[in-house]
């Protein structure tokens, strides 16, 4: 039933709170509610067209932020939800021309919007491999820098989009900036460790991944590969007392496998996730989630770099493998496939054997996971 009593702003407010919750329905609801007794509150149809975003309906979005746009042409949160929305419909021309108008007018000291645009760009950006939406992004994120003061983030946004364009050498010195101006700023420091990772700067790598905890980490590689170096670089045994938060903390990402999660992996090839992992990820918005991707490097234009990548490793039986992680999972495939018809089904069915022999859950989402949980299982020795 209407409550005529709360004005447009306070409907907002309410269905912001349940937004940022999660809960879209019954954000959705109350702001109809508001509208019914609201038409005109551009903030309102601003809200349900966010709303029905994050549910993916996304021709509804449209309509909706376009509905605002009649009442108020020049509305910033307006334009951005449609050129949001444009992207997700796969129209990137427009979209961009619709995210720079903000510019025209003049929204550029609007921090929170120049970093949710850029967001965007770099979000669909990633999702479709394009350099283009890269090169936008990184302009939105060098103007909210421009007007950051002391805030670390759109710096390291920087960072993050310095690097998908192939400039490692600008993301490093962006990530250093910006820890500069914020020391605790673990997502940005885990980042950069892993670019010096891949770069080979094991011992700068460590200096970086040993000033977080074990807590700051929502993603595997990072912890894996710090289990990496501390064991290779002070000799410290698989017990070590000292790795062992690392280990806990690893084993609470992975997630014991139930009889549900082991038919899930079956049917639908998806790995298993505690929901406070999942929740996390969430709250890591779009970055955190892109340390996955670091470990194959799929969008690096430098080929030399994947050339160099080298790695040995020992079977049960003795085999040895060297190359890239790829690599190295490819050859374990063509020789004892099992009859997996490809790659990502072999290492599904591996790390679920693996399970049920060791009890130990080997990720199976992309090849050096999947290797360094086979060497915790026992099923393997990593020599390099």
């Amino acid at each position: 039933m209407p409550t005529p009593f709360l004005s447009s702003e306070e409907y907002d407010e309410r269905a912001h709170q349940l937004y940022n919750e999660g809960q879209y329905e019954e954000a959705l609801a109350v702001l109809r509610e508001g509208l019914r007794m609201y038409p005109n509150a551009v903030e309102l149809h601003v809200g349900v067209g966010y709303a029905q975003l994050a549910r993916e309906e996304f021709a509804w979005a449209r309509r909706s932020f376009e509905e605002a746009l009649v009442l108020e042409p020049e509305h910033e949160d307006g334009l951005a939800g449609v050129g949001e929305t444009l992207l997700k419909l796969g129209q990137e021309d427009a979209a961009v021309r619709c995210l720079r108008r903000t510019l025209e007018l003049g929204y550029q000291d609007d921090l929170d919007l120049m970093l949710q645009i850029g967001r965007a760009l770099f979000r669909e950006a990633s999702q479709r491999d394009r350099a283009e939406l890269f090169e936008h992004s990184l302009e939105f994120f060098t103007i909210a820098a421009d007007q950051s003061g002391d805030n670390a983030e759109p710096i390291a946004c920087q960072g993050y989009a310095k690097h998908r364009l192939g400039d490692d050498d600008g993301a490093i010195a962006t990530l250093r900036r910006a820890l500069q101006v914020d020391g605790e700023f673990a997502e940005a420091r885990i980042y950069l460790a892993n670019i010096l990772y891949d770069r080979g700067d094991h011992e700068a790598a460590l200096y970086h991944f040993e000033r977080t905890s074990p807590d700051d980490h929502w993603d595997e590689l990072g912890i894996w590969r710090l289990l990496e170096l501390k064991r290779s670089l002070y000799r410290l045994d698989e017990h070590d007392p000292e790795l062992k938060p690392w280990d806990d903390r690893l084993s609470e990402l992975s997630g014991d496998l139930d009889e549900v999660d082991e038919l899930l992996i079956e049917l639908q090839g998806n790995e298993a996730q505690s929901g406070e992992a999942a929740e996390a990820r969430g709250q890591l918005e779009l970055f955190g989630t892109l340390l996955n991707s670091l470990a194959d490097r799929r969008y690096e234009p430098v080929v030399e770099q994947r050339a160099a990548e080298h790695h040995q490793i020992v079977a049960q039986d003795g085999t040895r493998y060297a190359g890239s992680w790829d690599e190295i999972v490819r050859r374990m495939h063509a020789e004892g496939g099992d009859g997996a018809s490809s790659l990502e089904e072999f290492m599904r069915r591996v790390a679920k054997r693996g399970f049920r022999e060791t009890g130990v859950h080997i990720p199976s989402h992309d090849a050096e996971s999947f290797i360094r949980g086979s060497a915790v299982a026992g099923l393997l020795r990593i020599l390099q």
